[in-house]
């Protein structure tokens, strides 16, 4: 820290690490929502051949 400055409180920290947190969520909530709607199966039909996240459309078989 910069010796100007005081340490920022304990509560300012948290605040600071839970908009961190919920940017970092609503970022993989985002990706997992993308690979859901088959933007990543789209890509591979489109040619780039990375079909590794598309998700099986088959029912499981009991």
């Amino acid at each position: 820290m910069n010796a100007k400055s005081p340490a920022p409180s304990r509560e300012e920290r948290l605040a600071a690490k839970l908009r961190e947190n919920l940017r970092r969520r609503k970022a993989q909530a985002r990706a997992i929502g993308a690979d859901a709607t088959g933007d990543a199966k789209a890509g591979a039909q489109a040619g780039n051949g990375d079909d590794t996240h598309a998700l099986s459309k088959e029912p499981r078989k009991s």
